[in-house]
Formats: C-alpha cells, structure tokens, sequence
C-alpha cells in the first residue's frame, strides 16, 4: 500500500488565515463559519503564526482578556513549526504528538497550502486500518 502524504489530507481545503491584528473574536468567528479548529495568522503572504481554538480558550478566555480588543498575534503561537506537504502523515502525526500539538500549518515551496490537524490526520488512518480489517477478515473467510 502506498504510503499517504500529507497533502492527501489536506488536498481539498485551503488554509483559513487571519492578520496578526485580528481580534480573538474575529479570529474564532472565522473559525466557526469554516469549520476549523485554527487560522493562520498571515502577514504579506507568510506565516507569522498559528491561532487555534485551545489558544482562545486558554491564552484569552482563562486568564481575563477581552476578546473583542486582544489581537492575536499578541496570544497565537507565533513561528510554528511547520510540515511539508509531501511528507509522509505518519511522519507529520508524530511530530504533533511529540511536540504536544494539535494543529500544524502546511507548506509547500515555501508557501502556505494548509493545515493538518491530529483529528484529520487520525480520521483518514482510521478509515484506512477498517479497510485493513475488512480485507482481513474477507480473506478470513474464504479459507
């Protein structure tokens, strides 16, 4: 079986991106009408950051700052590591739980082209490994 990349993953959505002087309350609006769990926060085309929704929870709602005049490039994670698309996913899963991460922005050439979450990366090798399973026992059968 071929091994999947990481732009498998993330070949079908863009990167949600924000500038570092969005408001917290922009910046988790923006994540709820696109459905992710983080932005990246972009500055000239490049990344400066990451913003996710554990960062609002604990950087801004935990510690009393008002969402509505926080920026985010004063609570995202700024400069984060990131992982080339042609990477193998299992490579990128365990960079993220090794670091203690969630969500990693995506790059190729340089340039933004996504972010891969744990959730995402875990849902497509869960499908997978129940593929595997019902091949097994298919096999299983026929003896």
């Amino acid at each position: 079986m071929p091994q999947r990349l990481v732009r498998d993953v993330i070949s079908n959505r863009p990167p949600v991106s924000v500038s570092p002087q969005t408001t917290v309350r922009k910046a988790a609006q923006t994540m709820t009408l696109t459905g992710v769990g983080a932005v990246l926060v972009m500055e000239r085309g490049k990344i400066q950051g990451i913003f996710t929704e554990r960062d609002a929870l604990n950087r801004v709602l935990a510690v009393g700052l008002d969402p509505d005049t926080t920026p985010v490039d004063g609570v995202m994670t700024a400069h984060p590591r990131c992982m080339e698309a042609d990477r193998p996913l299992s490579y990128a899963m365990e960079v993220m739980h090794d670091s203690g991460f969630r969500h990693m922005p995506v790059t190729a050439d340089g340039e933004a082209v996504g972010v891969i979450s744990m959730r995402d990366a875990l849902g497509v090798e869960l499908i997978h490994l129940e593929q595997n399973v019902n091949d097994l026992e298919h096999i299983a059968q026929s003896l």
